[in-house]
């Protein structure tokens, strides 16, 4: 039976909600009949005319590279929530403290960019020169452009409805269902960042550098600050911990060290095994010796190696200690 995950209201406690507005210019204009002049062009109903760019699209690169830093902070230490990103209460302060330099340095290219405004526009009609006169035709002042950028957010705490006069309205809010898909909704984002570590970093390799740790970092941070949201969580959190510590500290990884890595992010790729795995670990009567378990590491005696007269034991591997306390859960299960 699949495991069924349900995260409690009460999470609401915990977490923040954070939408973020970022407004680009999209730098194009609408292609018209007349752009075309004699030119037939096929009816309506058969067919649509694009849309034209007005401005050299490598001008806004840095724009779109400052939205996907903003997105990665934010899926680093959240997880999708209603129009935006739950993030733990006690990290709210790091994250803004991060997106407002990320705003910084948005505003800083804007003004950069609406001060060369119109050499920039200039320069892309001089590059086509075929086609400057649609080019020229479709421009919009600097104002205008101006008003199109924009990089703001809105973080406010979440409550459900409680003592209006409708008990429909109440009941049929939506939002138990979307705190209810949480925990469920923070390991689908696990398994498609997993995913992505697989194809970018592990597959076909037979050595990496300690480079490849660090999605790996960073995915155990991230579910360590939403530990609270299910309680499945805490042993994949486990998982990579003891993971991590037995990868030798300099070096390139790899043998049976990288095997273990490549195991691990193929276990966080598959969203039934790693809930399976979770559920092993919090079910079993010896929770501590579920991971020794997991990596195949068992006490046993070694064989004694007799020569001649002489004989010495072959000591066992060593087998790293593991914190056997659970991540508290603030109260939510």
């Amino acid at each position: 039976m699949d495991t069924i995950l349900n995260t409690p209201i009460q999470v609401l406690d915990k977490i923040l909600a954070l939408n973020l507005d970022i407004n680009i210019w999209s730098a194009r204009a609408k292609l018209t009949a007349e752009d075309f002049g004699e030119t037939e062009l096929p009816p309506d109903e058969l067919a649509s005319l694009g849309s034209k760019k007005i401005c050299d699209p490598e001008k806004l690169k840095v724009f779109n590279k400052l939205k996907k830093r903003a997105f990665t902070l934010l899926d680093r230490n959240g997880v999708r929530f209603l129009s935006g990103w739950a993030i733990p209460e006690d990290k709210a302060g790091d994250i803004i403290a991060e997106l407002c330099q990320i705003r910084d340095d948005f505003y800083a290219e804007k003004a950069q960019f609406i001060a060369s405004y119109d050499v920039v526009i200039e320069d892309w009609i001089n590059a086509h020169p075929t086609w400057s006169s649609i080019i020229a035709g479709s421009t919009v002042s600097r104002e205008h452009v101006e008003k199109r950028f924009d990089f703001c957010w809105q973080l406010y705490r979440v409550m459900p409805v409680m003592g209006i006069d409708s008990v429909q309205a109440m009941e049929e809010s939506g939002l138990h269902d979307e705190v209810e898909n949480l925990g469920g909704t923070l390991f689908y984002e696990i398994t498609k960042d997993a995913e992505d570590i697989w194809k970018k970093v592990f597959v076909g390799k037979t050595e990496v550098t300690h480079k490849a740790l660090s999605p790996l970092k960073t995915m155990r941070e991230k579910l360590n600050g939403l530990s609270f949201v299910e309680p499945h969580v805490a042993p994949v959190v486990e998982i990579l911990d003891a993971t991590l510590s037995r990868v030798p500290k300099r070096g390139l990884i790899s043998g049976a060290n990288l095997f273990m890595l490549q195991g691990i992010v193929s276990l966080l790729r598959d969203g039934k095994a790693l809930l399976a795995q979770a559920e092993a670990m919090m079910t079993s009567p010896a929770p501590e010796n579920v991971l020794a378990s997991f990596f195949g590491e068992h006490e046993q005696e070694e064989p004694v190696l007799e020569l001649e007269e002489e004989s010495e034991e072959v000591e066992p591997a060593f087998v790293p200690a593991f914190a056997s306390g659970r991540i508290d859960s603030l109260g939510l299960w």
